[in-house]
C-alpha cells in the first residue's frame, strides 16, 4: 500500500505530460491538414528534369 504514495504523483505527472505535448502538438499546427498528407505521397518529388541528355 506504501507504494501508491509513489505511483499516484508518478502516473499523474505523467498524464499532465501527456496532455500538454498534445496541446503543444494541437497549438504548433501539427494536426492542421489532415487531408494532404494522404495525397502528399503522390508528389514525386524525384524528378530529373535537370539532367542533360
Amino acid at each position: 500500500m506504501n507504494v501508491l504514495i509513489y505511483l499516484i504523483p508518478a502516473a499523474l505527472f505523467l498524464a499532465l505530460l501527456g496532455l500538454g505535448a498534445f496541446f503543444w502538438t494541437v497549438k504548433s499546427g501539427q494536426y492542421d491538414d489532415l487531408e494532404g498528407a494522404k495525397w502528399r505521397i503522390f508528389i514525386d518529388d524525384d524528378q530529373d528534369d535537370h539532367i542533360p541528355e
